[in-house]
């Protein structure tokens, strides 16, 4: 029977113990360098960003706006009297001259009243006529009545004449020779009335006609006006150009009122732009400044006239002259962009505007240093559509990554893949 050694065993002991130990030992050395090792830089694949290459030289700043394309010279073709809409005859897009009938309207009351209006007139002249007839035979009466009273003074007198011949020959009494003369004097008193009275009837004339003459004038002014209704009746473009639009109410049968409305006629020829700029953008716009209008097939250059002194629905019009030839394509509330020139910056550093950047403010990049991007804090200055003024934290030649990187905020560091 075998009798085990009570050293042999304490010494394999302590020799297990001590591999433990070590083991041990390794295990916490193993989790303290891990736990003090950074994390390693996350990957953003390069075709998922968007990059750009800090420049130094000129920077133009602009704003943009969209717009439409509008008549300088538009008018509202309205209708003059009340009547129902009987023809249309010239549609949308149809060029005019001032005398093209657009459209035809009736008004049986109107023509009623139209025909009254030219009876009353013929009345009238009559009434006038009679009346003048009436007052010419009257002069004529006293002209032959005048006539006759200056053939009875002649023939006194010739007697008068004879009978101082006789008186002095003794041969007619003195009373005989005194009637004569009483005679010629009496019928010339009677001429000289008469001629003063015929002479003041014909003065007078005018005024005796005047009752006659004044309705006649009011029956002629009566008839004028029925005359231009019934004109009225076909609405007429009244200058040349392009009716651009009839209102909603302009149909066959319809009842419009005078004053209303009808249809919109333009000049297209002349046309200038209307953009709507953010309004955070107009307050930098001014009256003068140069624009480039895009058509879609062509550009047009223009300058700014003028600038709404309000805004609606955070955007502010702007009106903008266009100059030179327009392109074919160019016609009203066609859909533009519009480009204003807001200043031109000389010797500056600027890149492509970043994603969310705001002029004047500092913001977060991602600067490219070969397969690796590094945050860095840059400071903007004045800011354009497409590009932005670098302040501080990037220099010439700089690539940075101008793309949205907020999920990437909590690292200051990437790998680009």
């Amino acid at each position: 029977m075998d009798i085990p050694r009570k050293g042999r065993t304490r010494a394999r002991i302590i020799k297990v113990l001590s591999a433990v130990f070590a083991s041990a030992s390794l295990v916490a050395a193993g989790t303290v360098f891990l736990v003090r090792l950074k994390p390693a830089a996350p990957v953003v694949h390069r075709g998922s960003i968007w990059t750009g290459t800090v420049q130094r030289g000129s920077m133009v700043r602009v704003v943009r706006g969209a717009g439409v394309l509008v008549p300088q010279e538009m008018r509202w073709v309205t209708a003059a009297v009340e009547g129902r809409v009987e023809r249309v005859l010239v549609q949308p897009g149809m060029a005019v001259q001032a005398e093209t009938v657009l459209l035809v309207l009736s008004n049986g009351n109107l023509e009623k009243e139209a025909l009254d209006a030219n009876w009353q007139l013929s009345s009238a002249q009559a009434e006038l006529t009679t009346r003048q007839a009436a007052l010419e035979n009257e002069l004529l009466d006293m002209r032959v009545q005048l006539a006759k009273l200056e053939a009875d003074y002649k023939q006194a007198k010739l007697q008068a004449e004879v009978d101082e011949k006789l008186f002095q020959d003794g041969l007619l009494s003195e009373r005989n020779y005194r009637l004569s003369e009483a005679k010629v004097d009496h019928l010339e008193e009677l001429r000289r009335i008469e001629t003063e009275r015929s002479q003041m009837r014909k003065l007078s004339q005018p005024a005796k006609l005047a009752v006659e003459t004044a309705r006649v004038a009011q029956a002629q002014a009566m008839h004028e006006l029925k005359k231009r209704q019934l004109a009225g009746l076909e609405i007429r473009a009244g200058s040349a150009g392009v009716l651009q639009q009839w209102e909603k109410d302009v149909e066959i049968g319809r009842q419009v009122a005078p004053g209303k409305p009808l249809a919109r006629l333009c000049n297209p020829h002349k046309l200038k732009a209307v953009l709507k700029v953010p309004e955070v953008q107009a307050r930098d716009v001014q009256e003068g400044q140069a624009t480039l209008i895009d058509t879609g097939g062509a550009a047009i250059p223009g300058t700014v006239v003028r600038i709404d002194p309000g805004a609606q629905e955070g955007t502010v019009a702007v009106e903008v002259a266009l100059e030179g030839a327009l392109p074919r394509e160019a016609r009203p509330e066609l859909n533009v962009i519009g480009t204003i020139e807001i200043e031109r910056l000389d010797d500056v550093l600027y890149v492509n505007r970043p994603a969310n950047a705001q002029p004047d403010t500092a913001i977060r990049l991602f600067r490219i240093e070969g397969n690796r991007a590094k945050a860095v804090q840059v400071k903007l200055g004045s800011s354009s559509v497409s590009t932005v003024q670098i302040l501080e934290g990037l220099k010439v030649g700089d690539d940075a990554i101008l793309s949205d990187m907020s999920e990437w905020d909590a690292v200051d560091c990437v790998r680009l893949k």
